[in-house]
């Protein structure tokens, strides 16, 4: 198992979420496109930069894309969500701050203080 990729038990809980038939030629396998994707999204590389593993980056895009846009994303994230929930993996007492939507004080940065 490679660094960001499903492991089996988690893809079992989502596999049904992704279209099983294409209206032209066979898809790649959905699985291996959502570990590019995954890929992409945790390391933070270009789309042009996904290691070829994972097949063309054009597809991926085109499916992050297209799941975004029909909701498919959202269902995993529920489905694993409530599944994690179950397990009692998720603590809800634990709040979190991400510090790039709060704005720090220009002192903060280096900036001399008034006074």
């Amino acid at each position: 198992m490679r660094r960001y990729e499903l492991e089996d038990e988690h893809w079992e809980m989502i596999r049904d979420l992704f279209p099983r038939k294409s209206r032209g030629r066979a898809w790649r396998d959905h699985r291996t496109v959502v570990n590019g994707i995954l890929w992409i999204l945790f390391s933070g590389a270009p789309w042009r930069d996904l290691p070829e593993r994972y097949g063309a980056w054009q597809t991926a895009h085109r499916r992050f894309t297209r799941w975004r846009r029909d909701g498919t994303w959202d269902k995993a994230l529920a489905r694993l969500q409530l599944r994690a929930d179950q397990k009692g993996l998720l603590d809800y007492a634990q709040w979190n701050i991400d510090s790039t939507s709060i704005r720090a004080a220009k002192p903060s940065a280096g900036a001399k203080k008034r006074g």
